[in-house]
């Protein structure tokens, strides 16, 4: 059996998109996974090393390690009508260039907020340590991600939603791209379309088992919030619309990539369907009429 490194975040929306896979209800006879978790800007910074073969990422980090990893189609975490919330202490005036807690210097979050806040002064550190930050005067606001949105002191508030952001510059409600999944492009094409093939086949299964699934991540203490509010991340950022991705949902990853690239953060455009895994290779390499591949059947790497 092959063992691949698979790297997801720690968030509760990552741990039930591949819990399918950690309770081995998913199991492939020729593929295994060596399963890490690691922060989503740890995870953002590894991907850069090209370090794992199958790892989460944001979506804002894609156009930089596009040429090292191919982008999955499943396990993806997008906005609708909602997303990260920028949050300051009650009654507190921001000045123009006020300081701010990031979750990451590679995050979705991170280059939306920038774009929409040139002056402001940034300070990167784990999301689970902004709101305390901005509770101490450490900064003067910060940018909650994942499930802290849902619940924060009420000595708090919201300045700005992302998701206004988001649809100030991509000019429309598409949704809101925030993270997916990657593949190294040295792994065999046929083994690479398998691979995204039992893992969505994993999404699929976690989201049509999902209260089941749920509970066993609670029981075993898996998952930093409870049940309530468990369901209401899930309801979020691991719905049917994580298990593959749609047109719109490629339309505003092509939005996002467009405006990264006309604000200076990007060399150069790129269409993600242009990245995405040529899932219809193993169709015609399995057709009456296909040549034997000269490398025994498995082709050649993940290409664009």
């Amino acid at each position: 059996m092959a063992l691949y490194s698979l790297a997801h975040s720690p968030d509760a929306d990552d741990l039930f998109m591949y819990s399918a896979i950690q309770f081995g209800w998913i199991t492939h006879r020729e593929i295994g996974f060596r399963r890490e978790t690691l922060d989503i800007e740890g995870l953002n910074e590894r991907a850069l090393e090209s370090f794992y073969d199958v790892t989460a990422i944001s979506f804002a980090l894609y156009p930089a390690i596009r040429d090292e990893y191919a982008l999955l189609r499943t396990a993806v975490s997008f906005g609708e009508g909602y997303g990260p919330k920028l949050i300051k202490l009650k009654g507190k005036r921001l000045k123009r260039n006020f300081r701010v807690a990031l979750s990451g210097r590679y995050t979705t979050n991170a280059l939306l907020f920038r774009i929409a806040y040139p002056e402001a002064r940034p300070l990167y550190m784990n999301f689970l340590e902004i709101e305390g930050a901005v509770l101490r005067g450490e900064v003067d606001a910060g940018l909650l991600i994942h499930e802290s949105i849902l619940d924060f002191d009420p000595r708090l508030e919201v300045e700005r939603e992302l998701w206004d952001v988001w649809v100030e510059l991509a000019g429309g409600e598409l949704p809101l791209p925030l993270g997916g999944m990657v593949l190294r492009r040295s792994i065999p094409l046929l083994r690479a379309i398998e691979i995204e093939e039992m893992l969505t086949k994993a999404v699929a299964v976690a989201h049509n088992h999902r209260r089941l699934l749920s509970s066993m991540l609670l029981e075993r203490g898996l998952v930093r919030i409870g049940g309530e509010q468990l369901e209401n991340y899930l309801n979020l950022y691991a719905n049917e619309r994580s298990i593959e991705m749609e047109p719109r949902q490629l339309e505003a990853l092509n939005r996002l990539f467009e405006i990264g690239f006309r604000e200076g953060f990007y060399r150069c455009p790129i269409k993600v369907e242009e990245y995405l895994i040529p899932r219809e290779y193993k169709e015609l390499r399995f057709s009456p009429s296909a040549t034997p591949s000269p490398r025994g059947g498995s082709g050649g790497g993940v290409e664009r």
